[in-house]
């Protein structure tokens, strides 16, 4: 797979990590703009269990720091849009018998050219959602972006 130009966009570059990975954008690219980035997986029946897995995955990175309740709410905001996408709206999982199967990227960074904008984080979320039954899911996707 050809190399992915990486921009400004990063909203669009979180789609893409969590869609091709590496294979499209490096970790060098991401470097020259300044940005943070991870992918990681949860599965759960649970909406809690994922957005820890995705808080927990953003602290032993570095992508935010623990002790900062800002960066923690900026990227918990970002977390529920990305759920709400992946669930239609409904952050319900488990009470309303549906399980996910989850690959998340995480990304922060500035996505504007004055750096007095400040750093914004996105979180994107595609997989499967459906009954906790084999073969009873289809795809889904959610993307959520918040300034820090």
């Amino acid at each position: 797979m050809a190399a992915f130009r990486v921009d400004n966009r990063i909203g669009r570059t979180a789609i893409l990590l969590v869609l091709n990975g590496e294979e499209c954008i490096s970790k060098e690219q991401l470097r020259q703009l300044k940005w943070k980035s991870c992918t990681g997986k949860v599965g759960s029946m649970e909406s809690q269990k994922v957005v820890a897995a995705i808080e927990t995955a953003a602290k032993k990175n570095g992508i935010i720091q623990p002790g900062v309740y800002r960066e923690t709410h900026a990227l918990y905001h970002a977390i529920i849009d990305a759920v709400s996408g992946v669930t239609r709206g409904q952050v319900q999982i488990g009470s309303v018998l549906r399980t996910v199967g989850l690959s998340f990227s995480i990304i922060r960074g500035n996505p504007y050219e004055s750096e007095q904008e400040g750093d914004w984080i996105a979180v994107c979320l595609y997989g499967t959602i459906g009954a906790p039954v084999k073969g009873l899911e289809h795809e889904t996707i959610g993307l959520g972006i918040n300034h820090i």
